[in-house]
């Protein structure tokens, strides 16, 4: 079950060029880690770029290999409260 995207992640998305699909995968594949405020982050680590490649076609991993830099903050109802583009390293402690 796909969980809610609220208006400001679905903003967020639209803004920052990510497609659905991406967010499909980050759900999927992604890693969850806590941000010991409430909230998960996911991310795409090693492991899941790899699972990602392994699953889908060579066209179609190459149409989202240029977005598996993004990021979605889960609030604690499980929504997708935001989406973006990482750009620093995610603390996993």
């Amino acid at each position: 079950m796909t969980p809610l995207i609220t208006d400001h992640a679905r903003t967020r998305l639209h803004q920052r060029g990510i497609p659905l699909p991406v967010l499909d995968c980050l759900l999927d594949y992604g890693k969850k880690v806590h941000d010991h405020r409430g909230s998960e982050i996911l991310f795409f680590d090693h492991h899941a770029r790899d699972q990602i490649h392994r699953t889908y076609d060579e066209h179609d991993f190459k149409q989202i290999e240029a977005k598996l830099d993004t990021y979605a903050v889960l609030g604690g109802d499980g929504s997708v409260v935001t989406v973006g583009h990482r750009t620093k390293r995610i603390n996993r402690n």
